[in-house]
């Protein structure tokens, strides 16, 4: 039974071009229905059809053609031979966080889902002072920083990276636990920990240090508390031309100059 593909784009011109070029020539369904989902644009817009169809029953598959800027999660793009591509493609599966965040008042807000990584930043001119929790065990009591940010290995060469975090390898079952420009403790650079840990933020006087939260693109403002974990029961497949996997895109980043 052959494949049955949705297509999924960015509004870039490209992307748009790239997605009636493929619609002509292989028709497709819509994505509840498809075994794959062909994403045509860059990483944000991977990350965005990640998180909606990962609450399907039945989620599919994502192969993704860059037709963005980086794109670190996605293919090279080419009009030819698509359906070969993706019957061929090698999986690599992603586990995301799950973000629960209260706002100032206690209520709980609608949690998220992060594939990349959950980052809490300051919103004022002044510095955000933060506890962290591991497991209900406090590690630090405040930390003064501009942020702070829970990184899956997927997710450890992009803003992870740039905070000068570690890059992780796929499959490694650990998270990245990286400040965002500590003042206090300075010297302190961050965790790796096991990946079923549950990490808690509490932030301190909120309502003058005030913080938000953000699960890879979606950001929720003026929290107080934040609790990050892996989301176990939840899974996807990202797929790869041979020899161009997730894992190895995650090794290559390591010996990159």
């Amino acid at each position: 039974m052959a494949l049955q593909l949705a297509f999924a784009a960015s509004g870039a011109p490209a992307a748009r071009e790239a997605y009636d070029t493929l619609v002509a020539t292989h028709g497709g369904v819509p994505e509840q229905e498809a075994d794959v989902v062909v994403v045509l644009g860059g990483d944000g817009l991977v990350l965005d059809v990640l998180r909606r169809t990962s609450r399907m029953p039945s989620p599919p598959r994502i192969y993704g053609m860059n037709r963005g800027t980086r794109g670190f999660l996605l293919n090279d793009y080419s009009p030819d031979g698509l359906r070969e591509r993706v019957a061929e493609a090698q999986p690599s599966e992603v586990v995301p966080l799950e973000c629960r965040a209260w706002d100032l008042d206690g209520q709980e807000l609608p949690s998220l889902l992060a594939f990349n990584e959950v980052a809490l930043r300051r919103t004022s001119n002044q510095s955000a002072r933060i506890r962290l929790l591991v497991d209900n065990v406090e590690r630090l009591p405040e930390l003064a920083c501009d942020g702070v940010l829970v990184a899956t290995p997927a997710g450890s060469t992009a803003y992870n990276l740039s905070a000068r975090g570690p890059i992780l390898p796929l499959g490694s079952n650990v998270l990245a636990l990286t400040p965002i420009c500590p003042l206090r403790p300075r010297r302190w650079t961050g965790a790796v920990l096991r990946s079923g840990r549950r990490i808690s933020f509490e932030v301190l006087d909120p309502a003058k240090r005030p913080v938000a939260v953000s699960a890879d693109q979606r950001e929720q403002v003026e929290v107080s508390r934040v609790e990050v974990a892996e989301s176990r029961t939840t899974s996807m497949q990202l797929l790869f031309d041979a020899g161009q996997g997730l894992a190895e895109r995650v090794i290559a980043e390591q010996f990159r100059v």
